[in-house]
């Protein structure tokens, strides 16, 4: 019993070994593949018997491999904006392009801590194996609505469409202009000034505020007050908005403005100093400026001066790149230099990352050992961050693997001299009966 206890601890052992080779050998030959988790196999010994009993039998040993999915290797530039990588803990969520062309239902959840994404004829962010990216989809005011994060249902096919095109209306809008405190003098000739600005409404298309400033004649000494008239060229010209306004001749504030008294459209706000238009291209928050403080509307001099204009706001614009931030925040940048978000790629965690199902090409899918996911914002909570314009190497280190090659090859040889001297043991006591 004893040297067949032997024997059959020499056949666990070269299985063992074997099994450990077969990890070094998947470890090496993936020791340039981006991503690659290694393998490492572990060596249990298995005992028969309980003890107890005078001759010792041998149990042998068994191993088991395990895919170390919470190592991470080192993270290397690329030049594509889309090359995504987890900087920490966590993975990205991806699904299948054949499951997406099928649409036929729940798309499955796969995970990745690295992938080249680039666009598809469809306009899908995907790799050359088929992994598609997912995120959450923005609003049209690039804002992120507040998705669950136990399931994948808020979750879409990142599509990233070359042709797409993006408004930034104007909504906001400052003036700053000085009017000749001469203008509203007794004597004055009355002209009115005129200022045209540029805005552009919510399809991108440049319009105009056509805007007249008449002063106050009186009959004798300044009235120091003026009538500003907004017209609206996207309207037909029609006026939108007129106010009085009343500026300061004290020693202390002269020549700013004093008061605002709307004669027609939105009501002036002296908190803010601004007035709301209803523009026939969209609403749009005028500035003229708080009472006695500089900047805004001004009276002094005799020249009439428009100062500097400020305004958001820009044409329609083409768009020509994507980039990630780190806190997964996809950005669509156009040509017109607007950027806006489009898309949030969330972190998926779980509490056994090592439990997690392994699939080809670095891909990795929610198993029972792994416990459930959940999504988080990156860089927050235990996740790391998204990092574009990186790829993560694989996590093998070749020294390593080839140290522990010439151990499984010195123990695999050493199992085999076991089974060689059981077989001559075996011959002895066969030949005890010649």
């Amino acid at each position: 019993m004893t040297i067949s206890s032997s024997l059959n601890a020499g056949v666990a052992g070269l299985n063992a070994n074997a099994s450990r080779l077969a990890s070094i050998s998947d470890n090496i030959a993936n020791s340039a593949t981006l991503g690659y988790k290694r393998v490492e196999t572990d060596f249990h010994s298995m005992v028969v018997g309980s003890g107890s009993d005078a001759v010792f039998t041998a149990g042998g040993v068994r191993s088991t491999s395990t895919r170390l999915i919470d190592e991470r290797g080192s993270l290397v530039p690329s030049s594509n904006a889309t090359d995504l990588s987890v900087n920490g803990r966590g993975m990205m969520p991806v699904t299948t392009s054949a499951a997406v062309n099928v649409g036929n239902g729940t798309l499955p959840l796969m995970l990745m801590t690295t992938g080249s994404f680039r666009p598809d004829a469809e306009g899908l962010l995907r790799t050359d194996t088929g992994m598609v990216l997912m995120g959450w989809p923005a609003d049209a005011d690039g804002t992120i609505p507040n998705f669950p994060r136990n399931t994948i249902g808020g979750l879409e096919p990142v599509r990233i469409g070359t042709n797409q095109f993006a408004t930034d209306p104007t909504t906001k809008m400052q003036l700053s202009v000085n009017l000749p405190a001469t203008g509203t003098m007794a004597g004055a000739t009355g002209v009115p000034h005129e200022l045209a600005v540029e805005y552009f409404d919510n399809l991108g298309i440049a319009e105009n505020l056509n805007i007249t400033f008449t002063p106050d004649v009186p009959a004798t000494g300044a009235s120091n007050t003026w009538t500003i008239t907004i017209r609206d060229s996207a309207s037909g010209d029609a006026v939108v908005g007129e106010y009085t306004l009343t500026f300061d001749s004290s020693p202390t504030l002269g020549g700013t403005l004093q008061s605002v008294t709307a004669l027609s459209g939105g009501a002036y706000d002296p908190a803010t100093g601004t007035v709301d238009l209803t523009l026939a291209g969209g609403p749009l928050a005028l500035g003229l400026g708080q009472p006695g403080q500089p900047g805004g509307m001004t009276q002094v001099a005799d020249q009439f001066a428009p100062g500097q204009i400020t305004k958001n706001g820009s044409p329609v614009g083409a768009l020509t790149s994507v980039e990630v931030d780190e806190n997964g925040m996809m950005q669509a940048i156009f040509d017109t230099g607007i950027t806006r978000t489009i898309y949030q790629i969330p972190v998926v965690d779980v509490p056994n990352l090592n439990g997690l199902k392994s699939l080809a090409g670095q891909v990795y899918q929610v198993a029972p050992e792994s416990g459930a996911f959940f999504l988080w914002d990156a860089s927050d909570g235990p996740t790391g961050s998204i990092a574009g314009f990186s790829r993560e190497e694989s996590a093998t280190d070749v020294a390593r693997e080839l140290t522990d090659l010439i151990q499984t090859q010195r123990a695999y040889s050493s199992n085999a001299k076991v089974i060689q001297t059981v077989d001559e043991m075996l011959q002895e006591t066969t030949n005890i009966k010649r």
